[in-house]
C-alpha cells in the first residue's frame, strides 16, 4: 500500500500560525477538585471488543479490577518476547482450527465514535479538556435506566486519552435501509433527553451524544474533533491541571495524568519510549503564512529542560525547523476517528472484503481529512495518519536504517501504526507484486502456521505482523498457555494498527471473521459520520 500521506488543502492561507483557536462560548467552569488517581500497579483491567450476533448487540465492555496482573517493564518484557510470541501462534492455529469453517448470517456491522470531552469556562471564554472519564463512565454504568433498556442502548468505552469516550451503537448494524437510516439517529446530538421514560427508550435507537452529555457535568460537552487544537500549549488545556512531566511519557508538554490510567496505557507509553532508545518524535509542517517566520523554530520547545535523560533529544536534533515538534504517544493516541467493523459470512468473504477495503483507505483519508491543528498552529497537513504513527514508533535505530543490524534481526519500513502490507484474499487476480515489496516476515512463524494447516497467503499476513514485539506482558499470563483463550496472540494483533485488521473470532463467543476499516477521521457533525 501505498503511504498514507496527504499535501494540506490550503483553504486558511493568510491565517497567523499562532491563532489562539480554543475558544468557548458556554456554560459556567467546573468546579470539581477530584482528581483522578492512578490505578494501583497490581490491578488489570480487562475490556471486551466483541459483536455477538446470535443476540444480536455487542458485548458491554467491563471495566472493573477483575483479575491479579503486574505489567513488565521492557528490560524484562524483552527477555519473554519470543516466548509470548510462541504462544500467541499457537493461539491463532487453535482459532485457525476452530473457525477456519465457520459460517454465519448476513452481514453486519458497527461504527465507532470517539468524543473529546470538553470543559467551556463562560467567564474566561476558555475550553479545556475534561479529564473526568473515569467519573462519567461510572456515572453511565451506574444509572438503572440506561441499563434496564438492554441493547437499546448504545455502550460507551474508555480510550487511551483521559479525556476520551468511545461509543458504539448498542447492537450491529445491518444492511437493510432502515439500519442505514437509523445511524444517523443513533448519534444525534439534539433529539431526546436521557430522563425520559422507559417506554420512550425503547421507542428509539437512543441516541449516543445526548446519553454522554446527561452523565457530564454541566459545562462540559462531548464533541467531535479528531484532535484538540491546543493540546501541548504551555497553558492551562486541561482541567483539573497537572503539570507536564511524568515518569511515563517524561513529554515537555504533557503530564503523565492525561493518560487512561488504566495500567495498559502509561506501560504502553512506557515500553514504546524504553524500547525506542529515546522519545517518540513528531515533526508536523507548519503551515507557512505571511506571518509565518522563516525558518520557524517551535517556541514551545524548552532546550535547556534537564528532568529525564530523553531530555537531550531536542539537543539532538529532534525538534526539526520548520515544524510543530511533539514528544509523546498522547499526541497520536490523544485523536479520535471513525472506524467501522464489519462481519463476513465466513472467512473466504471476510478476506476478500479485507482486500478490497485495502485501496479505499487511503482515499476514504483523504474525503475525510479534519486535522490541520497542532499545539495551537496550522500544520501544512491535514490529517491525523502521520502523527499516530511517530506517537506509537517502538522502532530502534537499527530496525529504523540508521546503524547497521547488530543486535535485532531485521529493518523495519514502516511503524506499528502503518498501511497494511498484505493481501490475503485466495483471488486468481491476486498478483505478488501487490503486497509491499519491502515486506518483512518471520519464516520460522510462517512455516509453523503452514505446518499446522494455514495457506501460505494468511500465514504470511499473520507472520508479518509478528515481527513485532510484544509491549505489555503481564507476569501472570506466562504461567500457562490456555489454548481457550486468545490474551498471546491479540497482545500482537491489537497493536499493529494497520489501516485494516482482519479479525479472527474469539474463542468463547458466537461471532464471525471480521474486518475493521481504521483510517477515516471523525468529523464535527453527526451527518457527516453517519454519511462515511
Amino acid at each position: 500500500m501505498p503511504s498514507l500521506t496527504l499535501s494540506k488543502c490550503q483553504t486558511v492561507a493568510g491565517s497567523a500560525n499562532t491563532l489562539p483557536i480554543a475558544r468557548g462560548t458556554s456554560e459556567a467552569a467546573s468546579k470539581s477538585t477530584v482528581k483522578a488517581q492512578l490505578a494501583p500497579q497490581h490491578l488489570r483491567y480487562l475490556v471486551e471488543w466483541t459483536i455477538a450476533p446470535t443476540v444480536g448487540r455487542l458485548s458491554l465492555n467491563n471495566l472493573s479490577a477483575t483479575a491479579l496482573g503486574t505489567p513488565l517493564d521492557w528490560p524484562e518484557a524483552k527477555k519473554n518476547a519470543d516466548h509470548v510470541r510462541q504462544w500467541g501462534i499457537e493461539q491463532l492455529l487453535a482459532i485457525w482450527k476452530r473457525a477456519k469453517g465457520k459460517e454465519r448470517d448476513a452481514l453486519r456491522w458497527g461504527d465507532e465514535i470517539e468524543y473529546l470531552v470538553v470543559a467551556f469556562e463562560e467567564e474566561r471564554r476558555k475550553v479545556r479538556l475534561s479529564l473526568r472519564q473515569a467519573d462519567i463512565l461510572k456515572a453511565l454504568a451506574e444509572d438503572e435506566a440506561l441499563s434496564s433498556n438492554g441493547d437499546a442502548i448504545p455502550v460507551f468505552h474508555p480510550e487511551f486519552g483521559r479525556f476520551m469516550l468511545e461509543a458504539t451503537p448498542g447492537k450491529p448494524w445491518g444492511i437493510g435501509f432502515k439500519d442505514l437510516l437509523d445511524v444517523e439517529p443513533n448519534m444525534k446530538w439534539r433529539l431526546v433527553n436521557v430522563t425520559n421514560t422507559t417506554k420512550e427508550f425503547k421507542s428509539l435507537r437512543i441516541q449516543r451524544r445526548i446519553i454522554a452529555k446527561d452523565h457530564m457535568e454541566s459545562n462540559e460537552y462531548p464533541i467531535t474533533l479528531t484532535t484538540f487544537p491546543r493540546l501541548g500549549t504551555r497553558d492551562d488545556f486541561i482541567t483539573p491541571y497537572y503539570p507536564p512531566s511524568g515518569e511515563r511519557l517524561r513529554s515537555q508538554f504533557l503530564p503523565d495524568e492525561i493518560a487512561n490510567p488504566h495500567i495498559r496505557f502509561p506501560t504502553l507509553a512506557a515500553n514504546i519510549r524504553s524500547r525506542r532508545g529515546r522519545k517518540v518524535e513528531i515533526n508536523v509542517p507548519i503551515f507557512k503564512d505571511e506571518n509565518t517566520a522563516v525558518p520557524f523554530k517551535d517556541p514551545t520547545v524548552d532546550y535547556e529542560i534537564h528532568d529525564w535523560p530523553e531530555d537531550d533529544d531536542v539537543r539532538n536534533g529532534a525538534a526539526k525547523d520548520n515544524h510543530i515538534y511533539m514528544d509523546a504517544m498522547a499526541f497520536g493516541m490523544g485523536s479520535c476517528c471513525l472506524q467501522i467493523t464489519f462481519q463476513a459470512k465466513n472467512i473466504t468473504e471476510g478476506r476478500r472484503l479485507y482486500d478490497q477495503l485495502s485501496p479505499l483507505g487511503p482515499i476514504m483519508l483523504a474525503l475525510t481529512a479534519a486535522t490541520p491543528i497542532y499545539k495551537g498552529f496550522l500544520a501544512d497537513t491535514d490529517v491525523r495518519w502521520n502523527q499516530i504513527s511517530r506517537a506509537v514508533d517502538d522502532r530502534t535505530p537499527e530496525e529504523l536504517g540508521e546503524v547497521p543490524l547488530r543486535h535485532d534481526r531485521w529493518r523495519v519500513p514502516k511503524s506499528r501504526y502503518a498501511s497494511n502490507s498484505t493481501y490475503i484474499s485466495q483471488d486468481p487476480r491476486l498478483r505478488k507484486e501487490y503486497m509491499d515489496s519491502d515486506l518483512v516476515v518471520d519464516e520460522d512463524l510462517k512455516q509453523q502456521l503452514m505446518d499446522g494447516g494455514m495457506d501460505a497467503l494468511l500465514a504470511t499476513h499473520f507472520a508479518h505482523l509478528f515481527i513485532r514485539d510484544p509491549i505489555v506482558i503481564f507476569a501472570e499470563d506466562l504461567k500457562e498457555l490456555d489454548l481457550n483463550k486468545t490474551d498471546h496472540f491479540e497482545n500482537l494483533q491489537s497493536t499493529n494498527w494497520q489501516h485494516i485488521r482482519f479479525k479472527p473470532p474469539p474463542h468463547d463467543k458466537d461471532t464471525g471473521w471480521r474486518v475493521e476499516f481504521r483510517p477515516m477521521e471523525i468529523q464535527i457533525t453527526d451527518f457527516e459520520n453517519a454519511a462515511f
